[in-house]
């Protein structure tokens, strides 16, 4: 096999498909990416068997042919080579590979090709289409609130659930929940289906947020695939059926307080000031008539801070963790919030009047001595 890249175009497709390169594996196969010159294209595979990654990659070929390198290595390799050069990569019967760039020539041992597990086949009978931009800030909105670990897998991936023209993303992990709708160009088959948190983390790091390109995303038992640009990225799926949401997320509510969200989030900075290393102060919220006091006690010291509000309902005296404030109001776009309560033991609702976004927080026990 005898190909010929631009480094920048070589470089991207490896950066593209390392995404799904296994930190640790007993398979040595899967720490490589396959390069597969057998066609007309040059095509790049990372397989973990449970996301995998395809791009095609800019270049030409001058013999056909296939070979598997160790994906950290070769994405080392990549880097270090003369910038804006091209790279030559040579491959022989014993899988020995040879990279030429400018004066620099770089010999590397590789595996067959054939030894590689390809990805899973995905039947295109069911898709829907958004713009990558749509799918980009969908993931932004949401991803921070799935769990970190695997004691609840369910949690470790977020909903994709389609009815007519909308489609919702829900993550939650114990502690708070988001929700995220957006319209459809077309009406599709109700769909829901968990898509794991690490397949969309790495998707979300390749789409190019651009609103004019689309992504098609076909869905069928186990899998699902993402196609844009010139890549495919094929996931499993988690199984089981998700949490109850709307049994979760009530539109009653004792107090209603409209805050403008710069001046709301600004006061939460600073108040998380005072809490540092593994101190799980809560922030302390007081909101009466026309203001909201924010207020932290620690070891480090205190701080009060006010916002101006414009309240509907009871006053109210509740703590939260001041990181998942942050987290919801940070990805909200909006200039003013709204923030709905109950009591002092229940959840808050942030959420606009349309329902586009919904963002759950509990809140937390706290000592006001």
């Amino acid at each position: 096999m005898k190909l010929i890249f631009n480094k920048a175009d070589l470089l991207h497709g490896v950066n593209t498909v390392l995404k799904a390169v296994p930190s640790k594996t007993t398979m040595t196969i899967l720490e490589c990416i396959l390069i597969d010159a057998t066609t007309n294209e040059i095509k790049f595979t990372a397989n973990d068997m449970e996301l995998g990654i395809e791009t095609i990659v800019e270049g030409e070929i001058i013999e056909k042919g296939m070979i598997a390198l160790n994906a950290k290595f070769f994405y080392s390799l990549v880097v270090k080579l003369p910038d804006n050069g091209e790279v030559e990569l040579t491959t022989n019967d014993n899988f020995e590979t040879l990279f030429v760039c400018e004066n620099t020539k770089i010999n590397i041992v590789g595996k067959s090709g054939e030894d590689f597990s390809y990805l899973p086949i995905v039947e295109k009978n069911s898709s829907f289409e958004l713009s990558q931009f749509t799918l980009k800030e969908l993931i932004r909105q949401t991803i921070f609130s799935i769990a970190d670990n695997e004691n609840n897998k369910m949690m470790t991936g977020e909903l994709f659930e389609i009815n007519g023209n909308e489609l919702k993303v829900v993550s939650l992990d114990g502690h708070r929940i988001s929700i995220r709708k957006t319209e459809l160009a077309a009406e599709y088959e109700h769909k829901k289906v968990i898509v794991p948190g690490k397949t969309l983390n790495e998707i979300s790091k390749i789409l190019s947020g651009d609103a004019e390109n689309m992504v098609s995303i076909y869905v069928t038992e186990n899998h699902i695939l993402f196609e844009f640009d010139h890549t495919k990225v094929v996931s499993r799926l988690i199984e089981g059926d998700y949490f109850k949401i709307d049994q979760m997320v009530s539109t009653d509510y004792a107090t209603k307080v409209r805050v403008n969200k710069k001046e709301f989030l600004a006061s939460i900075d600073r108040c998380t000031l005072m809490i540092t290393g593994n101190d799980n102060k809560p922030i302390i919220i007081n909101i009466e008539d026309g203001v909201m006091e924010l207020k932290v006690n620690s070891e480090n010291g205190s701080i009060n801070d006010n916002v101006n509000i414009v309240k509907d309902g009871k006053d109210i005296l509740i703590g939260f963790n001041p990181k998942f404030l942050l987290d919801a109001l940070r990805v909200i776009d909006d200039e003013e919030v709204c923030i709905y309560l109950v009591n002092s033991k229940a959840p808050c609702f942030i959420r606009d009047e349309e329902n586009k976004y919904v963002y759950l927080v509990l809140p937390v026990n706290f000592n006001t001595i």
